[in-house]
């Protein structure tokens, strides 16, 4: 498991190697909640995606992307906001296997 950095902001990209994969992830905060899209050597693998407390993201294999991605709330069970990133909430790189 390796936690992926994020900021404290309302919509941020960034780019990162994630099991030998170039990986561009968007989190961003809408009214409706935080959102994430991800893609793999500009594939996109999933898009506009509703992050929650401990809840998969990509979940299924078929995607192409190897692994997966959750939020983990450290403080406990509230689905993520913004305002907490960084801190409270964490992103996190599951690899193929892991829980």
């Amino acid at each position: 498991m390796r936690v992926i950095p994020l900021r404290a902001v309302p919509s941020q990209t960034l780019s990162v190697l994630l099991g030998r994969q170039n990986c561009q992830i968007n989190v961003y905060q809408k009214s409706t909640g935080l959102f994430l899209d991800l893609a793999v050597y500009n594939k996109v693998i999933v898009r506009t995606v509703r992050c929650l407390d401990r809840l998969r993201i990509v979940r299924t294999a078929y995607q192409g992307f190897s692994g997966d991605l959750a939020f983990a709330d450290l403080h406990g069970y509230d689905d993520p906001t913004y305002s907490g990133l960084g801190d409270r909430f964490q992103l996190l790189y599951l690899e193929d296997g892991e829980s």
